[in-house]
């Protein structure tokens, strides 16, 4: 991944923290990581907790952010987020996946977030 990249989701990343801040999520993980991948962020939204998937896109070109969180990234999110609740012990607590679309491009950013935006995927 380039460098240019890095920056625009870390840049990204930053700014979906401050909005799912503002509407009163707590930001529990951030870059959870296991052997099946990474999730960007884990939160709570009231009584339940939230796997959250950033996508940011600087141009227009190849669809929208949401359509990068594909079948194959919604099977791969699911995964991880079911060894972060095997670790964690939390299978009785209800869950969910959001995505942030974020789109950069001037004059302000767009910032979508997408609640329950697919179901828990197997296999």
């Amino acid at each position: 991944m380039t460098q240019e990249r890095l920056s625009l989701g870390k840049k990204g990343e930053e700014l979906a923290l401050a909005q799912l801040k503002a509407l009163k999520y707590r930001i529990l993980e951030r870059n959870f990581k296991c052997r099946l991948g990474e999730i960007d962020i884990i939160a709570r939204d009231k009584n339940t907790l939230v796997f959250i998937e950033v996508k940011t896109r600087a141009t227009k070109d190849f669809g929208g952010p949401a359509a990068a969180v594909n079948e194959r990234k919604q099977r791969q999110l699911s995964k991880v987020a079911l060894t972060y609740l095997n670790q964690k012990n939390l299978h009785h607590v209800p869950a969910r996946f959001d995505v942030v679309a974020i789109e950069l491009i001037p004059p302000s950013p767009r910032i979508e977030v997408i609640r329950n935006a697919f179901e828990l995927c197997y296999g």
